[in-house]
Formats: structure tokens, C-alpha cells, sequence
């Protein structure tokens, strides 16, 4: 059975990321002290004791009147994410008091049925205690005093959700609360990735089916990156939506700072990545580094082109954009090239199947025996070229590793070997098993074959 879910909700800046991240024993949220940070919902696996639950950080509720359409959005997807929790986490800031907007928002939490326990953060100290005295007024239950930043009080929290949790259990007629399955498969993480307003949100929204992620025409929506679930074709995928990619000298906040550094780091996680490109706008040197940069991380490239259907002269903008692969990323040869609308739901689940294939091709492995026979094959082709007085020798190779797969090849002054002849291997390495996508890395190495019997 499915694991209970717990909704963080509460005014912009009460601390709820900083409460996930502490329940979940690692930074997944990002936490600035700017107010309203988190606008989508982010979800956690947390376990207490031996119960597992879906944590939820939800976007701070706004005041009603004051709703400018972005915030109004926001608020929406709260009230989302309220309606399908079990358990409902309402916080208040016990240092700055009970405000109106606590209130109002206690009595919407009344009114939905749910169980809800009240959290008073920033206790730290003797700050919060009138908070926590005042907080009794909202007829919610004894609030739980914590200091999510500095962990006071944390484990009373964790004793509440946990007896909350049998008590579900016993409702729901579960003995356990979770299920856990050694053999369960581990899910294909796909990041999607790219400028700011390309379309990575609208995509993941268009393929779940629903607006589960802030979308608008405003660019850089999405300040931190968000993992779904995703089921395709028998298949268990994790979606990671992030936040848009700017070239460094463009970026001056420090929040924008963040956010980027959590893109880089879906990338540095991901197994397969899709570049999300703007048909209108083609392909830039800033989408050339983003692609650059995964190959160079040993992740699968997708090139998605979004907004096909805006794009006057498709045949043009497409070979213009096959054009600058071919001559500024060389090593993207064979990475696959999709046109889409993600706003109409146009193509969406052909980039799903160059993922799954890309994902088995990244895990390939090679014979000894067979890659010896090619290597040989491809050298009476193409002899390595003389250097000085002598010629390069490639005795022998193996493959060292897959993911992605890693080649060593050994011989005596390999190390003097032009790049040329690295991509004339490459290539034909690629042509003889026809494996054109994933990222290949080849080492060449000076000195005794390690798996010789000599």
C-alpha cells in the first residue's frame, strides 16, 4: 500500500523547506531567506521508525485579496497538495506570532476534514514561547515548539507523526504503513534541462497529465528541482524538472545561484538527459555548453525542440540545428533529435523511448574477444600514424566499466596519439556494433595488458 503523505503548509518564509530538509536528513529542498523560495511542491520518502511517509513542501499560502496571478497559481497548487495529504503540517513562526493570515488559514484547514498537526517553528531558545501559547487559540491542538534550522524539539515532532501513523495504519488496514521490495527496479532518472521558459515544466505537466508543475509565461518559474514519479511502457522513471540554465555571467542572486547549482547537480545524478530547446529561438552557445557539459558528466543526451509548432520553416530551423551539432559538439554524434509541443501534448512519449533505449545502450557491455576483433580490423584499415621515428603500437583493449561504457587500450606510445585518431576509433568502435547515442569514453594507456596470463 501506498505510503501516507504529510502536506508542509504554512506562510512564505515559517521554515517548511528547512523542516523537510531536516526530516529527510539531507538538503533536497532550497532554503534562502528570502520569502516564497519554494513555488512548485516537492516531495521526500522520509522513514520514522519503521514507517515510511511522502513529506511535502508546499509553496507559501498567500492572503486572499492580495493574489497577484503568479501567487495565485502557487496558492492553487498548495490547496492541491492539502487535498491529497492524509496529514496535514500547518506551521506558524512562533517568534513572530499568530498573524491574520495563520488564522485564516487555520480555519480553511478546519474545514477540509483532514488530521493536522500544528508545528510552531523557530523555538530556538525562550523566542517562541508566547507563540506557542498563542497558537493554542487557533483550535488546532497543543502546537509542538521546534527549531527546524537547529533541530530543538524535532523528536516530539517525529513521536506525533509516528503515533499518527499507526493510527492511519489501523484505518487504512495496513499492518506496516509501507512496503519495501528488495527487487524492486531502480527508476531511470531523467532530468529535463535548458534555458529559462523553453518548456521543461509544460512538458513534464503534458506527459503526468496534469498541472502538478507551476507553469506561465514568466521565465524562470522553477527555482528548484523537482523528482516525480513516472510510469512508461512498463518502465519506472523519475522525472526531475529543473530550474533554467543562464550563462554564469548572467547570473547575479545568489537564490539564482542555488537553483543553478541544483540543475548542474540533476545532471551530475541523472542516467539519461533531455536538452530542452525553444524551436522559436533555435540553438545558442549557451544550449551548446549545457549539452557539452553532460556528455562530458558521461550522461545520455536527448535534444528536445520544443514549440514545433510556432516554428515557420521546420526543415531549415532542423538542419540548421543538426548543422551546429556536427561542427560545435563533435562528441554528440548519434544523439537523438526530437521535435515537440509540449503545450499540445505533441511527441511526448517518443522522447520517453529514446530515454529507455539510450538508459540500455548506457549499461552495454563488450567482449573482450569481440572488441579485440574489431580493434584489429579497424588498425589494418587505418594504421595509427608515425611519430617521430616510430609508429604508435595498440596492442590490445577491454572494456573497464559501462555507465558510460569505458574502454582501455594498450600499446607503446599510445599517449602520442592525435585526437584524430582517438575520433577515428571512436567512430568505428561505433559503426561495427552500431551503438550511436549514449557516451563512449576510451583511455589509452602505455605499459603490460593487466589481463594478459603472461
Amino acid at each position: 500500500m501506498a505510503s501516507p503523505s504529510l502536506a508542509l503548509v504554512g506562510r512564505p518564509n515559517v521554515g517548511k523547506s528547512t523542516l523537510l530538509n531536516r526530516l529527510a536528513g539531507r538538503r533536497i529542498a532550497l532554503v534562502h531567506d528570502m520569502p516564497g523560495v519554494t513555488r512548485d511542491w516537492k516531495e521526500a520518502a522520509i522513514r520514522i521508525g519503521r514507517r515510511h511517509f511522502n513529506l511535502i513542501d508546499t509553496a507559501g499560502l498567500e492572503e486572499e485579496g492580495k493574489l497577484d496571478a503568479l501567487a495565485d497559481r502557487m496558492t492553487a497548487m498548495t490547496r492541491n497538495a492539502m487535498e491529497q495529504a492524509d496529514l496535514i503540517v500547518f506551521m506558524i513562526d512562533a517568534r513572530s506570532g499568530l498573524t491574520p493570515f495563520d488564522e485564516h488559514f487555520a480555519e480553511l484547514i478546519r474545514k477540509s476534514g483532514k488530521d493536522v498537526l500544528l508545528i510552531a517553528n523557530k523555538c530556538e531558545g525562550k523566542a517562541g514561547q508566547s507563540g506557542i501559547l498563542e497558537a493554542y487559540s487557533l483550535g488546532l491542538g497543543s502546537p509542538i515548539g521546534v527549531s527546524a534550522e537547529h533541530g530543538d524539539g524535532v523528536g516530539n515532532l517525529l513521536d506525533a507523526i509516528s503515533a499518527w501513523g499507526d493510527e492511519w495504519a489501523k484505518k487504512s488496514g495496513t499492518s506496516n504503513g509501507y512496503s519495501e521490495d528488495e527487487n524492486e527496479e531502480t527508476p531511470l532518472r531523467l532530468a529535463i534541462v535548458g534555458r529559462p521558459n523553453a518548456g521543461k515544466s509544460t512538458f513534464i505537466n503534458a506527459l503526468l497529465g496534469n498541472d502538478r508543475l507551476l507553469t506561465g509565461p514568466e521565465a524562470g518559474l522553477t527555482r528548484d528541482s523537482i523528482t516525480l514519479p513516472f510510469l512508461h511502457s512498463d518502465h519506472q522513471l523519475e522525472l526531475i524538472d529543473t530550474a533554467g540554465l543562464r550563462r554564469k555571467a548572467r547570473i547575479k542572486k545568489s537564490l539564482e545561484k542555488l537553483s543553478a547549482g541544483e540543475s548542474l547537480g540533476a545532471i551530475r545524478f541523472a542516467h539519461v538527459v533531455v536538452l530542452m530547446l525553444d524551436g522559436e529561438l533555435g540553438l545558442d552557445k549557451q544550449d551548446l555548453d549545457i549539452a557539452r557539459h553532460v556528455l562530458e558528466e558521461g550522461r545520455n543526451l536527448i535534444i528536445a525542440i520544443n514549440k514545433w509548432d510556432q516554428v515557420s520553416d521546420g526543415q531549415s530551423t532542423l538542419k540548421e540545428i543538426h548543422h551546429r551539432l556536427g561542427i560545435s559538439l563533435t562528441q554528440a554524434k548519434g544523439v537523438p533529435v526530437h521535435t515537440l509541443s509540449a503545450l499540445h501534448g505533441k511527441n511526448l512519449h517518443q522522447i520517453l523511448d529514446s530515454a529507455v533505449a539510450l538508459y540500455g545502450a548506457w549499461n552495454w557491455r563488450l567482449s573482450t574477444s569481440d572488441l579485440n576483433t574489431w580493434l584489429r580490423a579497424a588498425i589494418d584499415r587505418h594504421p595509427p600514424p608515425l611519430v617521430g621515428s616510430g609508429r604508435v603500437k595498440i596492442r590490445y583493449g577491454t572494456q573497464v566499466k559501462s555507465r558510460p561504457p569505458t574502454f582501455a587500450f594498450f600499446g607503446t606510445r599510445v599517449n602520442d596519439l592525435p585526437k584524430s585518431y582517438e575520433r577515428y576509433l571512436e567512430n568505428s568502435l561505433r559503426d561495427a556494433f552500431d551503438f550511436w547515442g549514449p557516451p563512449l569514453r576510451l583511455n589509452f594507456r602505455q605499459g603490460k595488458n593487466p589481463y594478459s596470463d603472461e
